[in-house]
């Protein structure tokens, strides 16, 4: 009789995680690498869904595959926006900036595993100067969050 209970068991466990449907969410981290402070830096979380295939097209060789709609409507207008400082003011790289960042983003992070989101990719890229005569740069960082759908 323990047997059949243990059985029924490990097969309901094992049903159950093999039909969890799993979310993911997006925060972005724009953070400013402009000289003299000039840039904006933020924490961006979507709270809007969208459904890539309304904005997808198939490229062929006869009509470049031209989505028809709108771009506009792509647009998200539900999102947070979390202030950050930029890595530079006046003086040059600033470190308490950088160091202030990190607890905002830390702040995030921890907020979203307590509601049960699990922090699975982080990937980043930076543009950054490219010589004399360009000031504009952005480091930009994606945290990739997952959890199971309730």
């Amino acid at each position: 009789m323990k047997k059949t209970i243990l059985i029924i068991a490990l097969t309901l466990i094992f049903f159950i995680d093999a039909n969890a449907q799993v979310e993911f969410k997006v925060v972005t981290s724009v953070e400013s690498i402009v000289p003299m402070g000039l840039g904006r830096s933020r924490l961006i979380s979507g709270n809007e869904e969208k459904d890539y295939k309304e904005y997808t097209s198939t490229q062929t060789e006869d009509d470049n595959g031209r989505n028809k709609s709108d771009r506009s409507e792509i647009r998200v207008k539900d999102f947070d926006e979390t202030k950050l400082l930029n890595f530079y003011n006046v003086a040059g790289i600033r470190f308490q900036n950088i160091a202030a960042n990190d607890a905002l983003i830390t702040s995030k992070i921890n907020t979203m595993i307590i509601e049960g989101w699990e922090l699975a990719f982080v990937t980043s890229a930076v543009e950054s100067d490219s010589g004399k005569g360009d000031g504009n740069g952005i480091f930009i960082t994606r945290y990739i969050f997952k959890r199971n759908k309730q």
